[in-house]
């Protein structure tokens, strides 16, 4: 092998960032422009405009047989669109899709998926044809009134946009993404963009409110309401903005005294997964969310939507759907962006210049048509005529046929009055032929004339036929030469259009506002049982009334409180965190229960105390704390909406030993009294009136004077009264203690009993 060696000639230098800003830049545009956006003409994508070409090319019009989409996909894409088949396909599909579009562009014939979000079939086992919408947009492509261009190997051409006769783009609206923007324009009724687009053409100077008398606003194929009407107008003058939409419901009345939210129809946005719209409703039932909702389930067919959710006896259906509207897609926001391709550029419209475009369009192809039809009538006038001089001296014309030796030599004769060379049998016939001066068209018909046509009524026609001509040219070409006669002539052939495009709108516009949802709780007593492990179960009265008291002596906490209650959980590292009581899983009393950590989130803290929190809030808190600190807290501190919070402040190696709460009745009442006990045996009891009351973020007051390496192992307050108290599964004397003053020493004494 030879070593390869490159001259200077042969290398180009290129700057780095250049070249990538200019790659860049030109692969952004592509995508723009030739895949992403639609054309605000037509309103279409390449890949859909290719692909009702390339179908209207294999004859694939409404009333012909549905053709395998295979084919069509493979005609789109070795034609026109060399960007794979399954986005060729997608695109067709689309297009199908009643449920997208409000005017579907192609004729699907088997499975193209549906709107609970199942996909189509291959494209091999699926046909399809050219819907009549869609022929609106191809109609009158032979007449050369759109551009055609080069294919990407020029070997075809194609259209630069079709002709269409229709505002397609705010009919059927379009979605696309594409190199730093995209598009989001939703679909509106057909016949109300018409009356808009006529009105625009009678008043070219329309405001915005005067559009939206004829067009007020999005109708998605798929109904719903749009609860912002308001919006609407700031986004047809500015081209984006946010819009609303709400599933439609009504409320039935059920077996067995229930109520059922009936959804009838979805919001647009939804469209193409309402499966997953049912699941997210049962997700909120299983998972208890709204407590409401006794069953939900989907019982849509054929003949439109109908997703049921069951609710239970005596709630408010209203006040679920408040907070359905909130949790789930049933309510959900679909961003305008009024973004379109014109003249290569993407532009964002207002509603008015959307339409003032198509208007413009139609302008250049209704001229170009008239003048297509002002041309064939113009060399079809030149026909008949020539047909009928032909009949005025048909003897003589069949006298130089008769005498010619070629077509070629009567044609000359018949077109410059050439007679040498034929023979004719009348002396008068040859000056006669010599003043004939047809034109070449007419010569070729007058030649390939059938004898037929020299039948009486047959001339008759031609005399009818030449009139009428001669009325179409004078009409066309003052249709031509008249803006205003063009204009009307556009505007009659919409109305035409929105008499068969006439069908009702779907969506709803109103202003409402979102009503909060009010959460429902039936309310009623529960009893918390909590094991020395910390697993963790609540029963209803009727279940701990008969549950037996062995049972019940397992547990080493159990708390009475409301459903509506919290159940508070103290820590040893002075943290205090919420659970609802609703939260914890019912259970029988036999069954184990779920871990209070899980429910909890509680990490590596040792719990200490649980009570509920109307408890908690009524009452004085004494606290105390391994070395020797205490302090009174009002229960009204710990009011918070979350989970977990402080409960005291404590020094770095410090712990918390005891949560007492105490009736503020008690606490008034001077009987009661501290009594703490320390590793080394020493004990304490004083009035609970020397303990000051400070606020949660407080240390508190020294309780006790611990010797060295001493620590408080326990600490309680008792009534004055008390004979005993538990402590570690040993009972100890509370009159043995000597009463003494805060922050004493304390005493050795033998308590144990």
């Amino acid at each position: 092998m030879s070593d390869l060696t490159l001259n200077n000639d042969n290398i180009i230098e290129l700057d780095y960032y250049e070249e990538m800003k200019t790659s860049y830049r030109d692969y952004a545009m592509s995508v723009i422009i030739s895949r992403a956006l639609p054309d605000v003409r037509d309103g279409l994508k390449p890949v859909q405009r290719r692909i009702l070409y390339a179908m209207n090319e294999l004859s694939l019009s409404p009333d012909k047989p549905h053709r395998k989409s295979a084919r069509i996909v493979g005609d789109t894409m070795g034609k026109y669109h060399p960007h794979g088949d399954s986005s060729i396909y997608e695109a067709l599909v689309h297009m199908s899709e009643d449920y997208s579009l409000n005017l579907p562009l192609v004729d699907g014939h088997g499975n193209f998926g549906s709107i609970d979000g199942d996909g189509a079939a291959a494209m091999r086992y699926t046909e399809a044809r050219l819907s009549k919408a869609a022929m609106l947009l191809l109609n009158n492509l032979d007449k050369g009134l759109v551009n055609f261009i080069p294919n990407f190997d020029n070997s075809e051409q194609e259209p630069v946009v079709l002709p269409a006769l229709i505002p397609n783009l705010l009919i059927n609206g379009t979605t696309g993404i594409a190199v730093g923007m995209a598009t989001n324009i939703p679909p509106h009724n057909p016949a109300q963009v018409i009356s808009g687009v006529i009105a625009y053409i009678d008043k070219q100077s329309i405001t915005t409110e005067e559009l939206m008398e004829h067009i007020p606003g999005p109708d998605f194929p798929t109904g719903g309401i749009i609860t912002n009407g308001s919006a609407l107008k700031e986004i047809y003058e500015t081209g984006e903005g946010k819009i609303k939409i709400r599933a439609k419901t009504e409320i039935e009345n059920s077996d067995n005294g229930r109520k059922n939210i009936v959804i009838t129809e979805i919001p647009y946005t939804v469209a193409g997964s309402k499966t997953k719209l049912v699941e997210a409703l049962s997700a909120l039932m299983k998972d208890k969310v709204f407590e409401e909702i006794y069953d939900v389930r989907d019982e849509s067919s054929k003949e439109g939507i109908r997703i049921v959710i069951e609710v239970k006896k005596d709630r408010d259906p209203q006040n679920l759907l408040n907070g359905l509207f909130k949790k789930t897609s049933m309510e959900d926001t679909y961003s305008v962006n009024l973004l379109a391709v014109n003249r290569q550029q993407p532009i964002v419209f207002s509603l008015k210049s959307m339409i003032k475009e198509f208007v413009d369009f139609q302008i250049e192809i209704y001229t170009k048509e008239y003048k297509y039809l002002l041309d064939k009538a113009t060399k079809r006038l030149e026909i008949v005529e020539g047909l009928i001089r032909a009949c005025d001296v048909i003897d003589l014309i069949i006298e130089i046929l008769r005498g010619s030796d070629s077509v070629k030599q009567a044609k000359q004769c018949l077109v410059e009055g050439i007679t040498e060379g034929i023979r004719f049998k009348n002396e008068d016939s040859e000056p006669m032929a010599a003043t004939l001066h047809f034109t070449s068209n007419q010569a070729d018909a007058i030649l390939a004339m059938p004898l037929s046509r020299l039948v009486g009524l047959e001339i008759l026609k031609l005399m009818d036929e030449n009139k009428d001509l001669l009325d179409k040219i004078f009409e066309y070409k003052g249709i031509l030469s008249d803006n205003k006669q063009l204009l009307r002539q556009i505007k009659l052939r919409l109305r035409e259009y929105k008499r068969q495009l006439l069908t009702p709108r779907k969506t709803l516009i109103c202003d409402e506002i979102a009503k909060d949802y009010v959460e429902e709780v039936k309310i009623e007593d529960i009893h918390v049982l909590i094991d020395r492990f910390g697993y963790t179960k609540s029963l209803d009265d009727a279940a701990f009334a008969r549950t037996q008291p062995e049972t019940l002596s397992e547990f080493s906490y159990i708390i009475h409180l409301k459903n509506t209650d919290k159940l508070c959980i103290f820590t040893a590292q002075g943290n205090m965190f919420t659970l609802k009581a609703a939260a914890i899983p019912k259970g029988r009393p036999k069954d184990k229960g779920t871990l209070i950590h899980t429910l909890c989130k509680i990490n590596e803290d040792d719990i200490i105390f649980y009570c509920s929190f109307e408890s908690l809030f009524e009452s004085q808190v004494v606290f105390i704390t391994e070395k020797g600190y205490i302090k009174q807290v009002s229960g009204i501190e710990f009011e918070t909406a979350r989970s977990q919070i402080a409960s005291t402040k404590l020094e770095d190696d410090d712990r918390l030993i005891a949560v007492c709460p105490l009736s503020a009745s008690l606490v008034l009442s001077g009987n009661m009294k501290v009594i703490l006990l320390t590793e080394k045996g020493l004990s304490l009891a004083y009035p609970l009136s020397e303990v000051s009351e400070l606020k949660k973020t407080g240390r508190g007051v020294k309780g006790i004077t611990l010797g060295d390496k001493d620590k408080v192992a326990f600490g309680c307050v008792v009534d004055a009264g008390t004979e005993s108290f538990v402590f570690n599964q040993k009972t100890y004397s509370a009159k043995k203690i000597r009463m003494r003053k805060r922050a004493d020493k304390g005493q050795k004494a033998n308590i144990l009993l």
